[in-house]
């Protein structure tokens, strides 16, 4: 008998986030994916109970946004057990942090804006990290967070910029939280240009107009940085 399927539980924070190039690595891993859209009101499970994994994924509203979201502090409930039972867990813009409230960290609302591709550094802590070592010591990656938090008791800081020191960090064996989004390619980027063309529009005057330069400017890099990061993560699963 061969080995059996990895199952990933995988948390849906906001319409039209998708998975990106983590769905490309957990594919090619041949994993089962168990996709909660909570936002719509889907359970998430109480426990880690049954998933090797989990990913939360990114969305527009805060991570102290519990009223509107009520199933926010059963997630950083169910990020803890996972973490707790040596399991992976890869948090993604938003779900960084709500990893970093899940471990004590404090929200900066509205403290870092960030929109595009922009640079980020990797830190001397990175270097002998599984995952983040697979990315070059810098290089341009899609942002799209307003919000950054504090750095949790006993996490360790795996990549900073300017806009915020907080790029990625981890905790444990496999806990990562990742503020920008490497798993959004140039195709991702692309639908979200469409899908929240109105909200660009209003809130990046401009981007439509410098999107071709930009993306022939960075978007093969961060393709490429992004999918090392993912196959990363997934193999440390």
């Amino acid at each position: 008998m061969g080995r059996p399927r990895m199952r990933v539980l995988v948390v849906e924070n906001f319409d039209n986030t998708g998975l990106g190039q983590v769905g490309t690595a957990l594919a090619e891993a041949g994993a089962a994916i168990d996709m909660r859209r909570a936002h719509h009101g889907e359970a998430l499970p109480p426990t880690a109970t049954g998933h090797d994994a989990l990913v939360v994924l990114g969305g527009g509203q805060n991570a102290l946004d519990d009223e509107a979201y009520p199933y926010m502090p059963g997630l950083l409930s169910l990020m803890r057990d996972f973490g707790e039972g040596d399991k992976a867990v890869l948090g993604i813009c938003l779900g960084s942090q709500l990893l970093a409230r899940a471990y004590g960290g404090d929200n900066l609302l509205g403290a870092a804006p960030e929109f595009g591709w922009h640079k980020v550094s990797l830190t001397g802590e990175a270097r002998a990290d599984p995952v983040l070592s697979k990315a070059p010591e810098a290089f341009s990656i899609f942002q799209w967070h307003d919000d950054t938090f504090t750095l949790p008791k006993d996490a360790v800081r795996l990549a900073q910029n300017p806009a915020a020191s907080n790029q990625a960090f981890r905790i444990g064996r496999a806990v990562y939280g990742i503020q920008f989004h490497f798993e959004a390619d140039r195709p991702l980027v692309r639908h979200w240009n469409a899908a929240f063309a109105d909200y660009i529009a209003e809130h990046h005057p401009g981007w439509t107009e410098r999107f071709a330069a930009e993306e022939a400017a960075h978007g093969a890099e961060a393709d490429a940085a992004g999918l090392a990061l993912a196959r990363a993560w997934v193999a440390a699963i």
